[in-house]
């Protein structure tokens, strides 16, 4: 018996295109979706990679050493002592400048063995008593020299050109090539053979494109 197809209009035609095309539009969209997603994050890491590109170092401490830089340049000059102890200060050899009065040219004039040398510093005392001398500048440790005679010295160099010399020290706290802060405890003073009418005394000198220049055209002595 032979079968019959079915002329019955009542049932749809299956339609090809009908079955695939709303998978394909879901699909579309959910590929546009996460290539949004992957291309914000793309961008995002672009940007942080662009500001970790900056070169940044960090001291010891955690702080910014480029900052410690800038801070070192724009710092001015301080007294190389406490100065709570101000008041017991007292300069007992001038710097020697050819253009003073005749008493602080005087009093600016070294003597050891009946020989004479001008001061190129100031000579600080307190009371005789022995204080603690503090970095007037930050700066690196150029030099750390030994010489009883003279009295052990430590001379600094600093972001602003300046060059700070330290003498007639004991207790030497610093190194070369150690870097300080301003108000950094780098020694104790004492007395030395070389100067023995200044007594226990701090020899602080000031030096500008490596000419020795008068303290006091920097600090309030």
């Amino acid at each position: 018996m032979r079968e019959e197809k079915s002329n019955n209009p009542s049932l749809p035609k299956k339609n090809k295109k009908q079955g695939w095309l709303w998978p394909a539009i879901y699909v579309g969209f959910s590929l546009l979706f996460v290539g949004m997603i992957w291309g914000y994050n793309a961008y995002v890491n672009t940007d942080d990679e662009v500001a970790g590109d900056w070169p940044r170092t960090e001291g010891v401490d955690g702080s910014d050493e480029t900052d410690l830089a800038v801070n070192a340049q724009n710092e001015t000059v301080k007294f190389p002592f406490d100065e709570d102890l101000l008041d017991q200060m007292t300069v007992i050899q001038d710097f020697y400048d050819v253009t003073a009065d005749e008493e602080t040219r005087e009093n600016s004039l070294l003597v050891f063995n009946q020989t004479y040398a001008t001061n190129s510093g100031l000579s600080i005392s307190m009371d005789g008593q022995p204080f603690e001398v503090l970095a007037a500048l930050s700066g690196t440790v150029e030099e750390v020299n030994l010489d009883p005679f003279t009295g052990d010295e430590v001379v600094l160099k600093h972001e602003n050109g300046l060059i700070t010399k330290y003498r007639s020290l004991s207790g030497i706290l610093v190194k070369k090539g150690d870097v300080v802060k301003q108000g950094q405890v780098m020694a104790t003073t004492i007395e030395n053979d070389w100067n023995p009418t200044a007594g226990i005394h701090l020899q602080f000198e000031v030096l500008e494109n490596g000419e020795a220049v008068n303290p006091r055209d920097y600090l309030a002595f």
